[in-house]
């Protein structure tokens, strides 16, 4: 049974208050705010005894019965058993979804990439279209029942294996019918290869588009830059201008990612920009490593908190305004129709329904995981797993990890990226603490965020 929580917040003077196993989220006056601080610790009596002075004891007991019918219908300080949950979760067999690795190369040479600016610590090299079937007949093999499958073409720059990707789609494509399947495709690329060609492919084939890009030229051009040293925001920008409209008006999906680093520590001005570029998905990451004189530690936590309230303010006012409007992918919370028990507790499925594979066939838990060989799961010729391996992954669930265990935003999170823990602290469930104050932060304004929309569209939340 996972005890009973709730998280107490404020944004801009708003109280707001969220039941961490029900998923409820209120907003409440200053009087309940002040209530929820002693209501589990103390009795009716000692509540009202400690508050009179600030309010009248009528009000205090009339809060307290309102807590009191909120707990009774369990929306406040709800238990919960989780325990068939993490079976059900454990008895996944199914693998739904494949990262390509189409290419261990890149024309860029970003400073702060994961993956060696491309290569992985390994050999430059793209996948051949031998590796390609056998990955696409590995996941119908692995997928079971499922219907929808995904498949995601990543790098490197994926678009250096162009003619891999495109016969990954039709193979992948003429199966459908045979195996009872749906492909749904997604490319992650940092747009310097587009043409109109690849563009008018692209856009018919991918369910979504990633598109790399730090927001304003300076800050781009200081961390994105070409093997010659040279920026690349000029041919980017003007790349994804072009494809972004071919989403727009077919209203497909995509979204503009960027990264940022201590050296751009005012990423509000970014994100901004990219809105006034006319991009309305936006995504934009904190850099995560251990080596580098760009990376954020704990003395920037609140120069970001700030950036986050700024990029909130702005959401608002564009979104009241119409004007160039935009939606930001860590405030994107659905509190009425949110992912499954099962999504909550282990995120992205690494290493059980998500699994990324190398230009030479190799698996692994996912593209995070490529080149620490103690993850190497098999390969897509053999399409047999390494069940060592899978049971280190298997208990990466949030429950699983004694931080996240006391924590409110662990169904939300799920416990954080398993690869980035292992990355800094050498263990899957020791989560990064800089990644989780940022995402606690971005939650909190999601969730004000999402009440407030809730409350316009007049399907909100009960309120006290």
């Amino acid at each position: 049974m996972v005890r009973p929580m709730v998280h107490a917040f404020q944004i801009w003077g708003t109280k707001m208050v969220l039941d961490v196993n029900s998923g409820s989220v209120f907003e409440v006056d200053d009087l309940v705010y002040d209530v929820l601080k002693f209501y589990e610790e103390l009795s009716p009596e000692d509540v009202i005894a400690k508050l009179k002075e600030k309010y009248a004891e009528s009000e205090i007991e009339e809060a307290i019965e309102e807590l009191d019918i909120l707990k009774a219908q369990g929306l406040l300080f709800s238990g919960a058993n989780l325990d068939p949950a993490v079976e059900l979760l454990n008895e996944k067999k199914y693998v739904k979804a494949l990262c390509l690795n189409v290419a261990h190369d890149c024309n860029l040479r970003c400073r702060y990439c994961f993956a060696s600016k491309g290569h992985y610590d390994g050999a430059r090299q793209l996948m051949s279209k031998e590796v390609a079937k056998n990955a696409i007949d590995f996941l119908l093999q692995r997928s079971g029942g499922l219907k929808n499958l995904e498949v995601d073409f990543f790098g490197g720059e994926p678009l250096m294996a162009f003619d891999t990707i495109k016969y990954v789609v039709s193979y992948a494509r003429s199966l459908e019918d045979k195996y009872n399947k749906k492909f749904h495709f997604t490319v992650t690329t940092n747009c310097l290869l587009l043409d109109d060609e690849i563009m008018d492919y692209l856009h018919k084939n991918m369910d979504n588009i990633v598109m790399s890009l730090d927001g304003r030229k300076m800050v781009n051009d200081r961390m994105r830059v070409r093997a010659d040293g040279s920026g690349s925001y000029d041919r980017v920008v003007s790349n994804i201008k072009k494809l972004v409209a071919l989403r727009k008006r077919d209203g497909k999906d995509y979204y503009v990612r960027g990264t940022f680093t201590k050296y751009n520590l005012d990423f509000a001005k970014d994100v901004i920009h990219m809105a006034d570029l006319g991009f309305e998905e936006i995504s934009i990451e904190p850099v995560v490593g251990k080596e580098g004189d760009f990376l954020i530690d704990e003395g920037d936590l609140e120069t970001v908190y700030r950036q986050y309230d700024e990029i909130a303010r702005e959401y608002i006012k564009r979104k009241t305004s119409g004007e160039n409007p935009f939606r930001f992918y860590h405030f994107n919370i659905d509190i009425y129709k949110g992912p499954c028990l099962q999504k909550r507790l282990s995120a992205c499925g690494a290493g059980r329904e998500y699994l990324a594979v190398t230009p030479d066939g190799e698996i692994y838990p996912c593209h995070q995981f490529i080149g620490k060989r103690e993850f190497v799961l098999g390969d897509v010729f053999e399409k047999t797993l390494d069940e060592d391996v899978i049971k280190k992954l298997k208990d990466t669930h949030v429950l699983a990890k004694p931080d996240c265990v006391s924590c409110w935003a662990k169904f939300f999170c799920s416990g954080g990226c398993s690869a980035n823990n292992y990355e800094m602290n050498g263990d899957l469930n020791l989560p990064n603490k800089i990644s989780c104050s940022l995402q606690k932060k971005r939650i909190e304004y999601a969730l004000y965020l999402a009440v407030k929309a809730g409350m316009q569209s007049e399907k909100n939340r009960l309120l006290c």
